[in-house]
């Protein structure tokens, strides 16, 4: 009877000693989670990389615009407004005149809305939309789009200065000149490119935008890859550290 259950005894531990783990394959296993965690932290520094490079790219885009096909228009419409400055702004006084203030601006009794266009068109029609063709910058596109659509509000006041009578009923020595013609339909054009440059989007700013979506969704993939990947080797884990039963 005692040696029936010294034999039970010895084919019990027998068994448990076959349900543990053999040594190579715990080191296997721990090589096998070794890899799986470089790879996620070289997935995830990776992935991290790619989007930083991304937002650089999308808050670089974002800063430029694209004129395309406009950027001749309007660079058509610079060149009129600085024409209208030579030209007769009203009777003997160009644009020049009127931005010197010179006799014969004051010959012509030149109103001070006149002025404000004038100045207004060489600063913001010309300065500004001149830098925003060269720099591709939003920011001075968009200032030379309010000073242009301000400018045209103000020829619009010089226009009708130079046919209403001033202070006193004394009527203006003469009408719009050509150069004043010319330097509102300039700003008009201008304030109108300006207004599509200004707020449509580039076909790059949509790419890089796209692309981001794409990464968020590589990301979220690999994430739900390693989740998964995560409960298996749990599950296997528990699987090996459950101890065998013994024999009836």
């Amino acid at each position: 009877m005692a040696r029936a259950d010294v034999v039970k005894s010895e084919d019990t531990m027998s068994e448990l000693d076959k349900s543990k783990p053999e040594p190579n394959q715990q080191v296997e296993r721990v090589d096998i989670d070794r890899i799986l965690g470089r790879t996620s932290a070289a997935s995830s520094a990776g992935l991290g990389g790619y989007e930083e490079d991304l937002r650089r790219a999308e808050r670089k885009v974002a800063g430029e615009i694209d004129p395309g096909a406009r950027a001749v228009v309007v660079a058509v419409a610079v060149l009129a407004a600085m024409l209208s400055l030579v030209l007769p702004h009203a009777g003997s006084a160009s644009g020049i005149d009127v931005l010197t203030n010179s006799a014969h601006s004051v010959a012509e009794r030149i109103a001070i809305t006149s002025k404000v266009f004038v100045w207004l068109l060489l600063v913001f029609g010309i300065g500004f939309s001149t830098l925003a063709l060269l720099t591709r910058r939003w920011l001075i596109s968009w200032i030379a789009l309010c000073g242009s659509a301000v400018s045209c509000v103000a020829g619009m006041l010089a226009w009708w200065t130079r046919n209403t009578p001033g202070v006193g009923g004394i009527d203006p020595p003469s009408g719009v000149g050509i150069g004043l013609i010319l330097g509102w339909v300039a700003a008009l054009v201008l304030t109108f490119h300006w207004s599509r440059v200004v707020w449509a989007r580039s076909t790059y700013h949509l790419a890089v935008e796209e692309e981001r979506r794409r990464e968020a969704a590589e990301r979220e993939e690999a994430s739900r890859r390693l989740r998964q990947q995560s409960l298996i080797d749990e599950a296997a884990r528990a699987d090996e550290q459950k101890p065998g039963q013994p024999e009836q």
